[in-house]
């Protein structure tokens, strides 16, 4: 069951953002049909929820997105 698709519009946006190349706005409307202030307002509840991410600006002017770092993988190197 390791390979199940994510059930909610949450986990499948947090699948996309870990993935190894990063997640640009028009990806995650595809695979959600939010808007841009919804994926934002995602966004600022995963940085409060203790996840760290990061943002690269591309050539054509868009943004993409990805999970630098899990509070998971905080707190590892926290105990370390």
């Amino acid at each position: 069951m390791a390979n199940a698709k994510p059930r909610t519009r949450s986990s499948r946006v947090i699948a996309l953002l870990s993935r190894t190349n990063s997640v640009t706005l028009n990806e995650v409307y595809r695979a959600t049909n939010w808007e841009q202030s919804s994926f934002r307002a995602f966004l600022a509840g995963l940085r409060k929820r203790g996840y760290v991410l990061a943002r690269k600006h591309l050539c054509d002017d868009t943004t993409s997105y990805s999970i630098a770092q899990t509070p998971a993988q905080k707190t590892e190197l926290a105990a370390s």
